[in-house]
């Protein structure tokens, strides 16, 4: 109760930047409650004029520090709760930020490998990229290391990231609170479990071991790949704070003119690309689910490597089938089976009709036949698909939102490359191969055998499960039992009375927490 005026201050800082740089232009008031819509005119007050609000927003992050900067990335994924025109706003959001000091790093190094700086690396230079949570040095191992290759990309934590996450992590959770305590009416886009889903994230991308797992993983799914490879890690260099990984000297697919002189071909790399993307997602499930330009080069052999693993996508079986099966279904124009599969997959209730939803289907996939290959865009066809499916209460699958928002990220990147890119084609041997492979005679049988083995483990498992029942059964006829002991719940006059006071107790807060807004946010407009 005590921290609630720091939280609210803060907060109050935020709305105030927001409103400065002309962030809630975007917001659509026609979709919020009443007091959401007089509070956001009164920010409007303070907004710079002139100014466009999408930009305005990025920049509005950019101010507000890292936290911010990340949780505005993690909201460009997800236009289902923030709206498509804020994700697009959004989407200009890059993370990077002022580099710190080469002596802080080298302090956070030794502590972290608990090893002087001159016993980990021969050479230690200067940061050359910094971004929200971390930033990279350029280093040379020494002569002894057991590596041909001895330079080196050293990753280090921010100094204080973590508690400065923690601090705007707490802010944003009491904020979520607050919302879905005075405006119930914006519960539905649960604005407290987006927050912890952030966290977790964050949570994730601190832990350098993880991102060098993520590292590892991928290498080994690739391993076959000839036209894309993955920088290896130095496990004896890395730890929570540390991620040391093989330098890669090559061009970033960001620098057109030196990739025409280094004699590589443009539109073989964005095929690369592409298909390097897919296979990815549908052969191994586990895909870079930030692969912008910056993150992507291309070596002198022509092979494309991916850098800076911090964000990545899984797709389970199921998700990968619905994936291959909605392309190749759009490809063959085959608009029943799209159809088919969303009700399979359970994404669309069974309430609906199959044939309307083919018929809705129908109406994306036809225009698109109607173009050249290089006007369609199939990262637009799965956002129509995902906004005709809204219309047939499709549930909201995170995993496909990612893979869909970085497959705008991909096609955006072999455009660049190739401005006649023809995707589908381009996708076709991929998810060709993938149902040839996994739902064809071969497939089947495989899919049986697997069947088979799950039904025998459960059948293993039944007794148990059948005893745990009865013990389950007798604990619940024992719940109303007066007589039961402690294990049991009565809900007495003097509990009643009890949630009577601590729901009025609640209500109050509630009360003072919007006066409180509502002073602050006077006092920045009075300035």
């Amino acid at each position: 109760m005590l921290t609630a005026p720091l939280h609210l201050a803060r907060l109050a800082r935020v709305g105030f930047v927001l409103a400065h740089e002309g962030a809630f232009g975007l917001v659509d008031q026609a979709a919020i409650p009443p007091p959401l819509r007089l509070g956001v005119r009164l920010a409007r007050l303070v907004e710079r004029r002139g100014g466009d609000p999408g930009a305005g927003l990025a920049q509005a992050m950019t101010r507000l520090g890292p936290s911010y900067v990340k949780f505005g990335q993690f909201l460009a994924t997800r236009p289902d709760i923030v709206g498509v025109k804020v994700a697009r706003g959004l989407e200009a959001l890059q993370d990077r930020m002022p580099p710190f000091a080469r002596a802080q790093a080298a302090v956070m190094i030794e502590a972290a490998l608990d090893k002087p700086l001159e016993a980990v690396f021969a050479d230690f230079g200067e940061p050359v990229a910094a971004a929200s949570i971390a930033q990279v040095h350029r280093a040379r191992l020494p002569a002894d290391a057991a590596r041909r290759d001895q330079d080196a990309a050293v990753k280090v934590l921010r100094p204080g990231v973590e508690a400065r996450f923690k601090r705007d992590l707490a802010d944003m959770r009491f904020g979520a609170r607050l919302i879905e305590r005075v405006a119930p009416a914006m519960r539905r886009l649960r604005p407290s479990a987006v927050v912890e889903t952030l966290a977790r994230s964050v949570a994730i991308e601190m832990d350098l071991r993880l991102e060098a797992a993520a590292l590892s993983e991928m290498a080994e799914n690739a391993k076959e790949d000839t036209d894309f490879r993955i920088p290896s890690v130095d496990w004896e260099r890395t730890a929570k704070e540390v991620l040391t990984l093989e330098w890669i000297d090559g061009v970033p697919l960001s620098h057109l003119d030196e990739i025409e002189a280094a004699g590589h071909d443009r539109q073989t790399l964005a095929r690369i690309v592409i298909q390097s993307f897919l296979r990815h997602a549908l052969r191994d499930g586990f895909f870079h689910a930030d692969m912008h330009q910056g993150n992507l080069f291309v070596d002198a052999h022509g092979r494309l490597v991916a850098v800076d693993f911090g964000i990545m996508g899984r797709l389970g079986g199921k998700e990968r089938r619905f994936l291959a099966e909605i392309l190749y279904g759009f490809i063959t124009r085959d608009y029943w089976r799209v159809a088919e599969v969303h009700f399979e997959a359970g994404y669309v209730p069974s309430s609906h009709r199959i044939g309307d939803f083919a018929q809705a289907i129908r109406a994306i996939g036809e225009p698109i036949h109607q173009r050249r290959a290089d006007q369609i865009s199939m990262a637009k066809l799965l956002s129509l698909l995902f906004e005709v499916t809204a219309l047939f209460d499709m549930t909201t699958r995170t995993e496909l939102v990612m893979l869909q928002k970085t497959m705008v990220v991909v096609e955006g990147v072999g455009r660049m490359l190739d401005p006649q890119l023809d995707m589908w084609a381009t996708a076709d041997p991929v998810v060709r191969q993938w149902i040839t492979r996994h739902l064809g005679p071969a497939g089947r049988l495989e899919q049986a055998a697997a069947g088979l083995s799950a039904f025998a483990s459960a059948a293993g498992k039944l007794p148990d499960l059948v005893t745990r029942a009865e013990r389950l059964l007798a604990r619940l006829d024992g719940q109303g039992d007066p007589g039961h002991g402690p294990s049991g719940f009565r809900l007495d006059e003097g509990s009643i009375e009890a949630i009577g006071r601590a729901e009025a107790r609640r209500a109050r807060f509630g009360h003072l927490a919007l006066w409180l807004i509502a002073l602050l946010l006077a006092i920045y407009v009075l300035r």
